[in-house]
Parts: structure tokens; C-alpha cells; sequence
């Protein structure tokens, strides 16, 4: 367990830690009281005491005859004792970590239904809609101008229709495009977003306006956005240059899927640029220390994955969530000082032919692949379909895939 978990979900809810400490402050209390006190000589206690009281006082301090003895008991039984005190609160935890994810998502519906308004019925009584229960949501991060490499993506590793379905039915695999809108709604892009939705149900449609210095406030959207309408294990970011291998995914999440509060990806600590006309530069530079310094380890952009409480914990506090230049430094920066684990899982990155064919080849495809210089997959919209068929598991894998 940690110690940085936030102090409250929402109004009216006590700080989690706050009632872990009193209530084993209470136990080890009455621990310390009732074991390693001196024990008072019932012979010696007042005369008008009653006997119930003398009963009582001799139940709980029984004399014993072997001081050894006495001393390895009551140390075995302090022992049972704390350990019974942890079972307590591992399941307060828990209990705890579950209220929390059911307020978040009622929270979220209410926040981003029609500007903020609740969400009711007409009887303004029914309960909101039960979420989806999923094994993973795949997000992949597109824009306006990416028409084509949607297509080249439909056409490779995304099953489209009634595959599409059948993924989510049988597999529990969400998988969508996810676009906000333009800065003009109901416009010529925004009707061609609708057209091409309309034609493949296949994206998640975001409030908010496209723009690339826009992607750190986009990706908290698309969590806050995707924990309301599924209730998935991992939330997966992916940009739509990248390769991806389903079954492999789906196996490596598989993996962790019994931990909480993890963050998956091919982490990395790259340079920190204060020189402005570079890419990535980071116009706070300043907060990171002197000139030279690296940025706190993070996951590479292309590909990530978190476990609902993380996808949670971004859906209730994306307000006031700190957004840099660079979307995954702004990720990283969010887990820092919460008990996280990074995963470092590399075969999310690796680097197309020869790299992903030979491992291929050997019977172990990457789960990802894409090229370090251009942050994706050089020239994709060409390329996409030549790395799929010498890197890709087989288009059947996902199917006999067992998670």
C-alpha cells in the first residue's frame, strides 16, 4: 500500500489513510494495553471491588507460572494479533479502492454529460447505465488530416465490423479512433469525421478541440472519457503510426493483471530542450533543475498502458493535473508521488524490419513496433501493410489467444 494516494475522491469522503492510521492505532493500542502492562495482584486490589470485577481482571491476566512461557505467548499472540490488524486493513483498502472507482465514474458521467449537467432519466430515479466490463480499451489517437492512416490500419491490424464486435463480445477488446472536434463544429471536418464513423462505428468522439499542443489535455479526456463508458482493467494510449500485434498486447497485460496502479511502457528519461525552435521543446525547462537535466522516467509516447485506478485517479483530477509541452512527460509527471509501479516492458517498442521480423520468426512477435526517428512508423500510410505482413502474430493469433 502506499502513502500518496489522494486525500479525497470527493466531497463528504475522509482521507483514506487518515482511518487506516486510527483504526490500527486503536488496535495496537489496546494491544500494548492489554499485553505489556504490568499485571496488577488480584490479591492485592481493593476489598469493596465487586467479584464480577475480580472475575474479569483474572480472565484477562490469568497467573502463569513459567515467566518463558508467558513471555513466548504473549509475543506469538501480539504477533496473531498484528497480523489479524493488517488482514483488517488490507480489506478497508480494498473496500476503500472500490467506493473510489464507483464515484469516480459516476462523477465523470455527471461532468462530462452536456457541460457538467447530471445525467438522468425521465423519471430523474433510474440509476445510470451499468458500465461495459472489458479486459482492455485501445485508444488510437488520430486527427483530421489521418484519414489515410486509418485506412492502412483498418486494413492491417484492426478488425473492422462484425470482427470489430466479435472482439468485444468474446475478447473484452474495445478498440476505437479517438478525435475531439474542430475549432469550427458542424464543419467540413467534422462532417467528414461523421461520414467516415458513421461508415465504421469505430471511433470515440472527445469534447474537446483538435491541435497538436493540445495532446496532454486530449489524453486526459480520452481517460476521463473511456473509464465512464467501459470499466476496463488497462486503458491503452496508441498513435496511429504504430504497429500493434492484439494478441501480444493482450498477453502482456494479461501478465499484470492482478496489480494495482501500474503504467506500462517502454520507459525512458530523455534530455530536457530549453532552446526554443527545437522539437519537443519544453518551455518549462526551468522546473527541471539545472541546464542538461533529464526528465523523471516516463513511458515513450507511442504506446502505454494503465490500470483503471491510474485511468481513474487522471478522470477525477484532470483539472488540476499539470499539462507540459510534451503529452508523455505530462503522463509521467501525474504518477509521481502516487505508489505506481513502472513497468518497463520493451517489446511495446520495438523497431520495424529486420528488428520485429526476426523476432517473428523466432516465435515471439512484438506487441508493438514502430521507428525511433520518426516517432512512429517512417511513411506509415505506405509502409504499414509491409510491416504487418512481416512482423504481424497472423490475423487468426487474437482468436485462439487466451487471456
Amino acid at each position: 500500500m502506499g502513502l500518496s494516494r489522494p486525500h479525497k475522491v470527493g466531497n463528504g469522503v475522509s482521507a483514506r489513510w487518515v482511518s487506516l492510521f486510527c483504526i490500527a492505532s486503536f488496535f495496537l493500542g489496546v494491544l500494548v494495553v492489554n499485553r505489556l502492562w504490568g499485571v496488577p495482584d488480584p490479591e492485592k486490589i481493593d476489598e469493596e471491588a465487586s467479584s464480577l470485577e475480580k472475575r474479569q481482571l483474572r480472565a484477562l491476566h490469568p497467573n502463569v507460572n513459567c515467566e518463558k512461557k508467558e513471555a513466548a505467548d504473549r509475543a506469538g499472540d501480539i504477533l496473531f494479533q498484528v497480523s489479524q490488524t493488517h488482514d483488517v486493513i488490507m480489506a478497508l483498502d480494498k473496500t476503500i479502492s472500490s467506493l473510489e472507482v464507483q464515484l469516480a465514474a459516476a462523477r465523470a458521467s455527471k461532468a462530462d454529460n452536456g457541460e457538467g449537467s447530471p445525467v438522468v432519466t425521465k423519471t430523474g430515479r433510474e440509476p445510470l447505465k451499468e458500465r461495459q466490463k472489458v479486459f482492455f480499451v485501445m485508444g488510437i489517437m488520430t486527427a483530421f488530416s489521418s484519414r489515410k492512416r486509418r485506412e492502412s490500419i483498418r486494413e492491417t491490424w484492426m478488425p473492422q465490423g462484425d470482427e470489430l464486435k466479435k472482439l468485444e463480445t468474446e475478447k473484452g477488446i474495445i478498440m476505437r479512433f479517438v478525435i475531439g472536434h474542430s475549432a469550427t463544429p458542424g464543419g467540413v471536418l467534422d462532417r467528414a469525421i461523421d461520414a467516415e464513423d458513421e461508415k465504421h462505428k469505430d471511433f470515440l468522439r472527445l469534447n474537446h478541440i483538435e491541435g497538436y499542443h493540445e495532446l496532454s489535455s486530449k489524453t486526459q479526456i480520452y481517460f476521463a472519457a473511456a473509464v465512464t463508458k467501459w470499466d476496463a482493467d488497462f486503458y491503452i494510449k496508441v498513435d496511429d503510426d504504430v504497429h500493434i500485434n492484439l494478441g501480444m498486447v493482450g498477453s502482456t497485460l494479461a501478465r499484470h493483471r492482478s496489480k494495482p496502479r501500474t503504467y506500462i511502457g517502454c520507459m525512458k528519461s530523455g534530455p530536457v530542450l530549453a532552446n526554443k525552435g527545437v522539437k519537443y521543446h519544453e518551455p518549462e525547462y526551468w522546473k527541471f533543475g539545472e541546464e542538461g537535466n533529464k526528465y523523471f522516467r516516463h513511458a515513450t509516447g507511442q504506446i502505454y498502458a494503465i490500470s483503471k485506478d491510474l485511468a481513474t485517479y487522471i478522470s477525477v483530477h484532470r483539472h488540476i493535473l499539470h499539462r507540459y509541452a510534451n503529452e508523455d512527460v505530462s503522463l509521467g509527471s501525474w504518477f509521481i508521488g502516487l505508489d505506481v509501479e513502472h513497468i518497463d516492458e520493451r517489446s511495446l517498442c520495438c523497431g520495424t524490419p529486420p528488428e520485429c521480423e526476426w523476432k517473428a520468426q523466432a516465435g515471439n512477435p512484438c506487441a508493438a513496433s514502430f521507428d525511433w526517428s520518426c516517432s512512429g512508423i517512417c511513411k506509415s500510410v505506405e509502409r504499414m501493410e509491409e510491416v504487418h505482413q512481416r512482423c504481424g502474430e497472423g490475423d487468426e493469433a487474437i482468436w485462439h489467444t487466451s487471456f
